[in-house]
């Protein structure tokens, strides 16, 4: 089994800087005051996940097949929703806002079609943007465009500290 990123240091290891982290995962530089605390963590990089856009109403992300395997050889499900997962919370946690912060309570999917090489684009799209809680349907799809899954996530908007 591949794996797509192993961290440096101990597993409960503080990293300090996270520029390099950032930049690898496609963060745009005007995003990195936003994550240079916290980077992007670990199980984002370890699934290859690179960022192309990022917005409360639109972010878009690649992930790699290679290494998110299941054993039959196609993407794992669980894979969909990681992908789903982090592309819906990041987008929430821009909407949130500073001092806030996007916390997920509900992740579904649908899989539609299975993939077994090549890369999956995930475009989450914003269906609900309040003050407490935020709605996204994320669509992966393969490298000819075809939709593999449909997931949505709901996530609460909290005040850091609560």
């Amino acid at each position: 089994m591949m794996d797509n990123f192993t961290p440096p240091g101990s597993p409960g290891e503080a990293r300090k800087d996270h520029g390099a982290e950032l930049t690898a995962a496609g963060v745009p530089p005007e995003m990195h005051e936003w994550l240079g605390e916290h980077g992007v963590g670990r199980l984002t990089l370890k699934m290859g996940i690179r960022f192309l856009e990022m917005g409360a109403d639109r972010m878009v992300a690649t992930m790699p097949v290679e290494g998110n395997e299941q054993v039959a050889g196609i993407l794992h499900g669980g894979a969909h929703l990681v992908l789903a997962e982090t592309l819906g919370s990041f987008a929430a946690g821009i909407h949130a806002g500073p001092g806030r912060h996007a916390l997920g309570i509900e992740i579904s999917a649908t899989h539609h079609r299975g993939v077994a090489s090549g890369t999956v684009t995930g475009t989450a799209t914003a269906l609900h943007l309040g003050r407490t809680l935020t709605t996204h349907e994320v669509v992966m799809t393969d490298d000819d465009g075809r939709r593999l899954s449909t997931a949505r996530i709901t996530n609460l908007l909290r005040d850091s500290g609560t």
